[in-house]
């Protein structure tokens, strides 16, 4: 009996095993990287080093001097002559009127609801639904009351209302 048979997927490849990673690639020496990149460093410096200086305001307006035409010079002679009065200065005043500023109104629009006088209520209550004081007389909050002089105001007096009992004890604006 033999040993050598084949398998079924195929004879195995033979050479380099394909599941080992790759050779790396022969690596230059770090002096070479150095001759290459210092000289294009120092380069590059030097070129942003002139087009700095391109940009010069005082280099750029000499110049722009040195390259202008040359300009004619003309000389002009006056002779003066003596007069027996001098003349005299023209003075003009200008005066200004501002602009007048704009006035800003403001308009503050106020409701005020007043209950309609009942001819003869009997049932004691204004028109709220509140029972109290009776009346025409109607008071929306508290500062009313104490602007008409009538705090503190008891059940049963004209303009109480429950709106301005807070605890409930027949007092309002307490």
């Amino acid at each position: 009996m033999s040993h050598n048979h084949q398998p079924p997927w195929g004879q195995p490849p033979t050479g380099p095993n394909p599941y080992s990673p790759p050779a790396m690639p022969p690596s230059r020496p770090g002096w070479t990287r150095k001759r290459i990149l210092i000289p294009a460093a120092a380069l590059l410096f030097f070129i942003g080093i002139a087009i700095g200086a391109a940009d010069d305001p005082a280099r750029t307006e000499t110049a722009a001097a040195a390259k202008a035409a040359p300009a004619a010079t003309v000389t002009a002679t006056t002779t003066a002559t003596a007069s027996a009065t001098p003349e005299p200065a023209v003075t003009e005043t200008v005066t200004a009127d501002p602009e007048p500023a704009p006035t800003v109104t403001k308009t503050k629009t106020v409701r005020v609801t007043v209950a309609p006088a009942t001819g003869g209520g009997s049932d004691n209550s204004d028109d709220s639904g509140t029972s109290g004081g009776g009346g025409a007389t109607y008071y929306a909050n508290c500062t009313a009351v104490r602007a008409a002089g009538a705090d503190p105001i008891r059940a049963g007096e004209p303009g109480y209302g429950r709106h301005l009992d807070r605890d409930g004890d027949g007092v309002g604006c307490e």
